[in-house]
């Protein structure tokens, strides 16, 4: 059986043409800077997103760590959204890898944080009472919402008149790109360094990269190593990054109409709550009575779910076609 996975973006499966790209790209040792292949896709993502350097990474929590203690030092502190995930769903590594203390921000619907509240939450520079407020981070998308332009533009004022780092875990970058119909540098001009994943939305099956300034990815880059990041013969992986870059951006679009029929059709089903669609994300609540049945009823038709409470994310990727997507509705209405 073919599954239809909802659980993720992350579940997807190389295809046959992502393969076949990596079999005769040239190949060398990147602990040693010598892989072809890698150095090419670092330069391309840094010099398309407007930065110095580039850094390819094993996952999107080493590449925004990487980005963290690049910026802070032991001790420093660094400002976030309390429901983000470099906060709350990254093993707290910035806390215990670099002694970095978190100061979480209450998240809005939308994904923003309160400006007035982040410039209080900014420490008195030179008391030594109080950890130094060094970095100031967002996430784009949230959830699959996407953050205004004129938000982030603000966010980076404010960043740049208290002398903070500001950093983007921009792990669906290019879904917040294409839903706005501009090209992703628009939004990562704005930042001093920017993560962004090419495992989830892209397809490919792993891999994330951190673009910056020289000297933060030279800081990052010995991190990296230190955190067991290095790799070897990793062009494999970065030929199926660049393909992902150069044949599955723009069909992004496809996941979101497809994210948008999916709540639509939900919409008209009794019993189900249908709480958004955010690009590529569906967000629903069902009777928490009924969530194991569902759960169940959607496994026996080749459904995956992330079901463990009534409020239930399903994402559409490159996996879900139309006739999978008529499949998924099919299987909700039989419930």
């Amino acid at each position: 059986m073919k599954w239809i996975d909802l659980r993720s973006d992350t579940v997807t499966q190389p295809t046959t043409a992502m393969k076949q790209a990596a079999l005769d790209v040239p190949l060398g040792d990147d602990v040693y800077g010598d892989d072809e292949t890698v150095n090419a896709l670092q330069k391309r993502c840094a010099d398309e997103l407007g930065f110095d350097a580039g850094l390819f990474v094993p996952s999107g929590t080493q590449s925004n760590l990487l980005a963290l203690m690049g910026h802070c030092e032991r001790g420093d502190e660094y400002i976030v959204g309390a429901d983000a995930h470099t906060y709350k769903f990254e093993g707290g590594g910035a806390a215990v890898l670099g002694s970095i203390q978190p100061q979480p921000i209450p998240q809005q619907a939308d994904g923003t944080l309160d400006l007035n509240m982040v410039a209080a939450a900014i420490k008195p520079i030179g008391d030594p009472h109080f950890a130094r407020t060094t970095c100031f981070t967002l996430e784009n998308t949230w959830w699959g919402r996407v953050l205004p332009q004129t938000y982030i533009a603000e966010a980076a004022a404010l960043a740049k008149q208290h002398q903070l780092a500001f950093h983007l875990d921009g792990a669906r970058l290019y879904n917040a790109a294409v839903a706005q119909g501009f090209h992703a540098k628009e939004i990562t001009k704005h930042f001093d360094s920017v993560s962004l994943c090419f495992s989830k939305g892209l397809g490919a099956p792993v891999g994330s990269m951190l673009v910056g300034s020289e000297a933060l990815i030279a800081k990052a880059r010995r991190w990296r190593k230190v955190l067991g990041g290095g790799w070897r013969q990793a062009g494999l992986l970065a030929a199926m990054a660049n393909y992902a870059l150069d044949n599955n951006v723009e069909r992004l679009a496809d996941d979101h109409r497809r994210a948008g029929e999916l709540a639509n059709a939900l919409a008209d089903i009794s019993g189900i709550e249908v709480n958004g669609a955010f690009t590529s994300m569906v967000f629903i609540t069902v009777p928490k009575d009924r969530l194991a049945a569902l759960a169940a009823h959607m496994q026996s038709r080749g459904i995956k779910l992330s079901a463990s409470n009534s409020k239930i994310r399903m994402v559409l990727h490159l996996d879900i076609d139309d006739k999978a997507l008529i499949k998924v509705i099919d299987a909700f209405r039989s419930f």
